[in-house]
């Protein structure tokens, strides 16, 4: 069993030094570096990592902005049978491969990720990482945050993310779980706090909680994207 890492980025000259190196460290098949276009150095930053013909190598390509539309340009430049979508602020697990394969393994399943907490694991931190996981068990809806991981061939059946400027993720996992089993495991992924520290922890939880609602009554992505906080 082969596993991709696709990572999109936009902007993220800071993050890929301290990330890209722990990706490398692990036994993953291929890894792509998808930039939507960045205005920093973030393109410089990966160049040092680049191997695009060696297995476990760092790729780097580009495509237009926009996560769902990097994420499907990165799956379509790789072959591996799971695909693993990481967000650039977000450590994996030192057992990621080991509990990606395990979970694969089972033929009923067609996807998964796996629970989120934050660098300080108290407060708020603590609280809003616990609602996340707990809220994606009960409804079986993943978030990006969570690290989303999918067969190849059930991810080109559904045809990939939609084109959304945001809600790409919950959209996808929404038919995602039609298919078959997703799995919700307990490994932690740590992502990034900055989003909420930037607005507030409790305005950032009312205006999630406020898009999601909008989203879930019919308002077009991209009418919702002028009140979302795209900071990571």
């Amino acid at each position: 069993m082969t596993i991709a890492v696709i990572i999109p980025v936009l902007n993220e000259q800071e993050s890929l030094p301290r990330l890209l190196p722990k990706v490398l460290s692990m036994d993953f098949h291929e890894i792509v570096v998808v930039d939507g276009g960045s205005q920093d150095r973030t393109v410089e930053t990966i160049q040092p990592f680049l191997a695009p013909t060696s297995p476990g190598g760092v790729g780097l390509i580009s495509s237009a902005r926009g996560r769902a539309v990097q994420m499907n340009a990165g799956a379509s430049n790789t072959h591996a049978d799971i695909l693993v979508f990481l967000h650039a602020d977000t450590d994996l697990p030192k057992t990621a491969v080991q509990s990606i394969c395990q979970a694969m393994a089972d033929v009923s399943c067609v996807g998964g990720r796996f629970d989120v907490r934050f660098p300080v694991d108290k407060g708020w931190a603590w609280i809003i990482s616990r609602m996340m996981n707990l809220r994606s068990r009960w409804s079986g809806i993943c978030t990006g945050d969570q690290t989303i991981f999918v067969r190849r061939s059930i991810f080109q059946r559904l045809g990939g993310f939609a084109d959304m400027p945001l809600m790409e993720d919950i959209e996808f996992t929404g038919r995602l779980k039609q298919t078959g089993r997703v799995v919700a495991l307990r490994e932690t992924v740590t992502t990034s706090f900055r989003r909420w520290e930037r607005g507030g922890p409790l305005r950032t939880i009312l205006r999630m909680w406020t898009l999601r609602l909008l989203y879930w009554m019919g308002w077009h992505p991209k009418t919702l994207r002028q009140f979302y906080d795209e900071t990571r």
